[in-house]
């Protein structure tokens, strides 16, 4: 029977699942994030700027696809998150996205009309971290950036290191990296953040609600549809065979599971290896 427990270095407390939502603080404070508007509206760009700013972030604005890319690639660039329109002129919202995906992990919400399920659910699979329609609140894009700084930046609220090794897949919180079979995997927050609320829950389903209310931090209708989505993109990069993966199971009817069942006992904690049957629960 597998037992395998992730530990603190310092406390040996068992990492909490992220389920805060509106009205909690992101764990980096507003003045030290940066943040890129891409939208080709210039009275929408001038309000998100102003209602930004007034939260405390740091605030850059372009108006395509095109300019947001150069913003980016630029040599002093630093940013936290990218707020990204769909429809812009030169180079849409879409091939932005995908294109950011090629070199960067920012998160990247969506910013658009375009509210079929499709259109959402294409933004995922291109790598998006979320997804806000038009028309929307200030507070709403507040809450939203809360949502994902949280997933982005939780380990830094703690006090020391953690590395999780279970099987082959490795994780290690303190630089945000995932090694599969010894090599790199780059992963975007989201798709991070559900490798890390399955595999501390080994062998124990988890419904698709519940992940979305735990990653995402937050309700939507058709949360299920985009923990499918960041699933199969997860799993393209996890698995050997995403067909026939072998650690993240869909379990019908609930949602999805980290299994270890069937495969060698190996659990390293904090970089010190040790058999799965011998750490305490």
């Amino acid at each position: 029977m597998h037992r395998t427990v992730i530990y603190h270095r310092s406390d040996r407390a068992p990492v909490p699942a992220m389920n805060q939502t509106d009205g909690a603080r992101p764990v980096v404070p507003p003045n030290k994030i940066s943040v890129l508007v891409a939208d080709d509206e210039p009275a929408l760009c001038s309000l998100l700027q102003i209602s930004l700013q007034r939260q405390g972030y740091h605030v850059t604005v372009v108006h395509n696809g095109k300019e947001a890319l150069s913003a980016l690639g630029a040599a002093s660039a630093k940013f936290d998150l990218v707020l990204l329109d769909v429809m812009m002129p030169e180079m849409d919202g879409f091939t932005t996205c995908a294109e950011i995906r090629k070199e960067r992990d920012v998160p990247i919400v969506m910013l658009t009309a375009l509210n079929r399920p499709d259109d959402i659910i294409h933004g995922f699979a291109l790598g998006a971290d979320d997804y806000i329609t038009k028309p929307f609140t200030f507070r709403e894009v507040e809450v939203r950036l809360q949502a994902i700084l949280r997933r982005v930046n939780w380990n830094q609220d703690r006090s020391s290191d953690q590395v999780v090794q279970v099987m082959d897949v490795a994780l290690n919180d303190d630089v945000h990296e995932v090694t599969v079979r010894g090599e790199l995997v780059h992963l975007t927050p989201i798709e991070y953040q559900l490798l890390r609320t399955l595999i501390s829950a080994p062998d124990r389903p988890v419904s698709k609600e519940d992940l979305f209310q735990s990653v995402w931090g937050y309700n939507m209708a058709g949360g299920t549809n985009l923990v499918e989505v960041a699933m199969r993109r997860l799993r393209e990069k996890i698995e050997d065979d995403p067909s026939n993966p072998v650690y993240l199971l869909t379990v019908r009817g609930v949602g999805y599971k980290f299994n270890t069942q069937g495969l060698p006992e190996k659990v390293t904690i904090n970089g010190h290896q040790s058999p799965a049957s011998s750490a305490a629960v």
